[in-house]
């Protein structure tokens, strides 16, 4: 699933309990992941509470909004799409804890 948020993009990668979050000069790394985050609750409110890949993904965005460094994400990130280079933020989970990769795109 792709869901878009201005020029951003957010993809959901449901096989392998993924989520991709793409920021821009626009919307940084945690405006995108808080966005992501209010879709998908709103999503699963909607859903009636019974999704549990959709509940799990909630709680890897929950888990990484509480635990990033968005100072030094931001930092890290922006100093790619200055130059014009988009960049990916993946999510997963590893031993039950957020996890994240950044790569240029």
């Amino acid at each position: 699933m792709h869901f878009g948020i201005s020029s951003s993009i957010i993809a959901v990668d449901t096989e392998m309990d993924q989520i991709e979050l793409v920021p821009d000069l626009s919307h940084c790394i945690e405006t995108v992941a808080r966005k992501e985050y209010e879709n998908l609750a709103r999503s699963y409110l909607q859903a009636g509470k019974g999704d549990s890949e959709l509940g799990e993904k909630i709680e890897l965005l929950r888990s990484f909004l509480e635990s990033a460094d968005f100072r030094k994400l931001r930092k890290q990130s922006e100093g790619y799409l200055l130059k014009g280079q988009k960049v990916k933020f993946t999510l997963y989970r590893e031993r039950g804890k957020a996890k994240y990769r950044m790569l240029r795109c």
